[in-house]
């Protein structure tokens, strides 16, 4: 990255995203609201705009950080919402978690003449009383940052390197890189984190989101986490689900159904984004990044979200013994099952931890998926296959990938 003065002439300036684009058309026709969820800065709001320029109705669109527009909501909601016609955008709502009281019953109401559009930087389960309050009413479309599939076969490297996150990933070189990295993670620790009403201090939690990052791809301890941390297991428990709700870190669930046999029951924990990882882990360079102790599990990680924005984040698990038989993931698709290694190496080989995983399991096949370029069976069960061809396994799968993003109440 050191060489780059400028963004590249042969990169896109503006991504089109035409697989979360129909998703959240077609939500919109099945359903009162659609929420997009996803992290900040992820392009959530440049994707509503181009839902609005294409929906073929009125738009109107309320951003909630926007002081004006906020205040004008707040003292009219019901007849701003239930008035309204066409498409409504409602940006940053989990500002004003009493909206989604107010649009339950305009949701009902069988005049009504308006479909929702709303965008939040937090899970559900961190605003309060929305748990419940719009189920059966609303359908989720999860934003990720810029996907291989997206930014093309040839920005691999850096898009794991940069990360996914739009403006990190078209940073002007590595120093314009960390000065964005540096912006977002002061912003997401001193603004974000208290908006949503956390009483954590900041400090903590960047503290501990820095040690994440040396813990990326391990199973959860949170017992050694709080010693390291000088807290209780319940705190570090409290700051790793505030991480996940607000969708810097994925908490990947094991699978534990098989009797008689010792198994991993703790998750594992994962930085969703590869560029926020590096960054925590103080590598600034992309020649400094084979060099890293936590090279394998960067790739790991990396490959891991690449395979979920493709295929779908529903029932996804990781599988591992107590006597070390383990499998990155496992996927249950249509009643079959589908597995995972994630291999940052030149050619994969088979490995007997694999043909354990594939009895254990019941898979109907195993993809290893490394860096390269070339897709070759390993055995009838097991396929290498580069990262840049996993789209292509939502084919074996069954999934319809276009329908991927979507998830119901």
């Amino acid at each position: 990255m050191s060489n780059i003065q400028s963004i590249r002439t042969d990169m896109p300036q503006f991504l089109d995203r035409p697989r979360l684009l129909t998703a959240v058309l077609e939500g919109l026709h099945e359903a009162p609201v659609v929420a997009l969820l996803g992290a900040r800065q992820v392009g959530k709001t440049t994707l509503a705009r181009q839902v609005a320029d294409a929906w073929p109705g009125s738009t109107r669109i309320l951003d909630l950080e926007v002081a004006a527009e906020r205040e004008a909501l707040a003292q009219a909601p019901v007849t701003v919402l239930g008035d309204s016609e066409g498409l409504v955008v409602i940006d940053e709502v989990q500002r004003m978690p009493v909206l989604f009281e107010i649009l339950r019953p305009i949701c009902d109401d069988p005049s009504r003449k308006a479909v929702f559009l709303l965008l939040g930087s937090a899970s559900w389960n961190l605003i309060k009383g929305v748990s419940e309050t719009l189920a059966g009413r609303v359908l989720f479309v999860d934003v990720a940052g810029f996907s291989l599939s997206e930014v093309g076969a040839d920005h691999q490297r850096r898009l794991w390197m940069q990360g996914g996150f739009p403006r990190a990933w078209l940073a002007s070189s590595s120093t314009a890189w960390t000065r964005w990295m540096q912006a977002f993670t002061q912003t997401f620790l001193e603004r974000d984190i208290p908006g949503l009403g956390s009483r954590v201090s900041p400090t903590a939690i960047g503290r501990f989101w820095r040690m994440l990052a040396h813990y990326h791809g391990q199973v959860w301890n949170a017992s050694e986490l709080a010693r390291s941390m000088d807290a209780s297991p319940t705190a570090v428990n409290g700051y790793r689900d505030l991480l996940a709700g607000t969708f810097m870190i994925r908490v990947l669930h094991p699978w534990f159904e098989i009797l008689g046999k010792r198994l991993v029951k703790s998750p594992k924990i994962y930085l969703r984004d590869s560029g926020i990882l590096h960054f925590l882990l103080g590598i600034e360079e992309a020649d400094e990044l084979p060099m890293h102790p936590r090279y394998g599990a960067s790739w790991e990680g990396f490959a891991l979200e690449q395979t979920l924005v493709a295929l779908g984040s529903r029932d996804a698990y990781f599988y591992a013994t107590q006597r070390g038989a383990e499998l990155d993931l496992m996927l249950l698709r249509r009643g079959r099952r589908w597995g995972f290694e994630f291999k940052c190496t030149d050619a994969p080989r088979t490995t007997k931890a694999m043909h354990i995983a594939i009895d254990d399991l019941g898979l109907e096949h195993l993809w290893v998926v490394y860096p390269g370029n070339l897709r070759y069976p390993i055995t009838d069960r097991i396929t290498a296959m580069p990262l840049v061809e996993v789209d292509e396994a939502a084919l074996g799968c069954g999934e319809q990938t276009r329908r991927a993003a979507i998830r119901r109440s």
